[in-house]
């Protein structure tokens, strides 16, 4: 796993946070923070599949 640190650049979050005017525009249920947070987690698992499956094909491959 990589720590690495990813900087955000300014534009994006500028960007993010233009429409919202409250803070449950944010925080809220179906808030920004919400939002942000379930797109990367499918986004880690996609990758974790991904890469489970393509283990599993060079398993094959070899035996």
């Amino acid at each position: 796993m990589s720590t690495k640190k990813h900087d955000v650049p300014e534009a994006l979050l500028t960007s993010l946070l233009a429409d919202h005017q409250k803070p449950e525009d944010l925080i809220g249920e179906n808030g920004l923070l919400k939002q942000l947070t379930k797109l990367l987690v499918e986004k880690a698992l996609d990758a974790e599949m991904s890469a489970h499956l393509e283990g599993a094909l060079e398993i094959r491959a070899v035996g």
